[in-house]
Formats: C-alpha cells, sequence, structure tokens
C-alpha cells in the first residue's frame, strides 16, 4: 500500500493547506518549452527564469543530474526543479530520464521539505518526456520522501 495520495487534477493547484513544494523534473542541457513546465510557466513565471539562468551559469551553480532548485512562487508554495533526464530525446542510450539522478534529487528535496515543514505535490515526474515508468519512479517517492513523513500528492492531470 502506498503512502503516496493520489488525486486528479492540476500539480500546478496544489490542493493543501499549509506550505508546498510542486516538484517536477527537468532535462539538463536548458530546455523548457513542452510537458509539465508549460503548465507551470503559465501559473508563475519565475521557475522558467530561475531554470534558465541556473542553466546560463551552471559551471558555477551546481546545475547537473540530481541537483535541485526550489523558487518560491507564492507565500506558501515553492516549485522545486529537478535535474533528471539527461538531454530531450529517446536514442541510442534510451530514454532521457536517470533514475538515479531523479533518487538524487529527492534526497536533497526531502532535506528542503524537512526543514521548512512542507508537503510535497507533484506530476508523475520523469514519465511523461523523458520516458520513465511509474513503477520505477514510485518507490523512489515512497523511500526519498513519504518514508521520512513528508506528505506527497501525485495529480493525473484529468
Amino acid at each position: 500500500m502506498s503512502g503516496i495520495t493520489y488525486l486528479r487534477g492540476d500539480a500546478t493547484v496544489p490542493s493543501a493547506k499549509g506550505v508546498k513544494i510542486v516538484a517536477h523534473v527537468c532535462n539538463d542541457i536548458g530546455g523548457w518549452g513542452k510537458g509539465f513546465v508549460l503548465a507551470l510557466s503559465r501559473r508563475w513565471p519565475e521557475p522558467e527564469a530561475a531554470y534558465r539562468a541556473w542553466h546560463r551559469d551552471r559551471a558555477a551553480g551546481g546545475f547537473g543530474l540530481g541537483a535541485v532548485q526550489l523558487v518560491q512562487v507564492e507565500r506558501y508554495v515553492w516549485v522545486a526543479n529537478m535535474i533528471g533526464q539527461r538531454g530531450i530525446r529517446t536514442g541510442s542510450k534510451g530514454v532521457p530520464v536517470r533514475y538515479e539522478a531523479i533518487d538524487t534529487a529527492l534526497d536533497r528535496l526531502a532535506g528542503h521539505a524537512r526543514e521548512l515543514g512542507e508537503a510535497v505535490h507533484m506530476p508523475r515526474i520523469g514519465c511523461g518526456l523523458a520516458g520513465g515508468t511509474w513503477s520505477r519512479v514510485e518507490p523512489l517517492v515512497e523511500e526519498r520522501l513519504v518514508r521520512r513523513g513528508i506528505p506527497v500528492t501525485v495529480y493525473d492531470h484529468a
């Protein structure tokens, strides 16, 4: 039995009170323009601007697989840009998702969430354009967040 709450809806409109983090997976090449990031950008301009600046300054800013960038978008809402995919296309090395990078990013995210007392809200990260499978990602979310007492809600878009 999963400790994750599953809801139909929009992850950019978290359905809980209190402080929240909306977590999602980004690529490691600075691309922002397809998938869940479009919904984020329609709601808040800050995550895209922060991600692009982080990528531009990647040599000094810690940008890379497994990294997490928290961006405050409302008084009680943060967006976590998590680098969990290599490139954007499926090729000879398989799909872009990198499960080990998602695992690392979730571990880092857990530290932020516990420090700030936040719940985490997300779509099925790594499973859209990144090409991952939820059966591989869900145990990572369980291990890194749920087992540490961090409430997690996963949204399936209606």
